[in-house]
């Protein structure tokens, strides 16, 4: 089972994500888009710093097709790791055993057609533009190393357009839409039962094994 949870930056669709992992451990992996952004290793630092990296282009998501559908298919992957203060891949990548369900989780997973009709349940987690923006703001400080000059910049020529081109549109192709995110724990509890009552009538070894 492949639940895929979309929603722009800054909308909670982690803490969404992060919770009903938390709640499904035994069972469940959790992939993330964030570690699928192309490796900008040949370019200057300053250079990379200003790339729109809100469009589908930055991110390898051909990659992330192929370990979604090679998760399905009881094999496991070797996911990237990726650093945001350096715009780079690191070298060491994380090894992920298949299990009966898997979490995928991103800004622009809904977008690619190839990788959506791999997800079983799909969640859209909407929340209002000045709480997104505020969210980000405190995390590329506090975890992302960005100045708030940088990171206002970057919302208003690229997060915000991007979002308005390739995250809201996507919306309608969830089955679930979470209003605030990590904020509405109704919603997300909802979500865990439906998920625990579809691994209930499961079998076990409806997960085959790979190489």
């Amino acid at each position: 089972m492949v639940i895929g949870i979309c929603g722009g930056s800054g909308s909670g669709k982690t803490t969404v994500a992060r919770r009903i992992f938390d709640s499904l451990r035994d069972r469940m992996v959790y992939l993330q888009q964030d570690n699928y952004y192309k490796d900008l290793s040949n370019l200057p630092l300053e250079e990379r710093a200003h790339l729109n990296f809100d469009h589908p282009d930055a991110v390898d998501l051909e990659l992330m097709t192929q370990h979604v559908r090679r998760l399905r298919a009881g094999q496991a992957i070797d996911c990237p790791v990726y650093d945001f203060t350096q715009h780079i891949r690191r070298p060491e990548t994380l090894h992920v055993e298949p299990k009966p369900a898997l979490i995928v989780e991103g800004i622009l997973i809904f977008y690619p057609e190839a990788l959506r009709s791999l997800m079983d349940i799909k969640v859209f987690v909407d929340t209002d533009p000045d709480l997104r923006f505020v969210r980000r703001l405190r995390r590329d400080i506090e975890e992302r190393g960005r100045t708030v000059d940088s990171v206002i910049r970057q919302y208003l020529e690229t997060v915000r357009p991007m979002h308005l081109q390739f995250v809201e549109p996507t919306k309608r192709y969830a089955d679930i839409i979470i209003p605030e995110g990590g904020y509405n724990p109704v919603g997300t509890d909802l979500v865990v039962e439906k998920i625990k009552s579809m691994l209930r009538d499961a079998p076990e070894t409806s997960v085959p094994t790979g190489p």
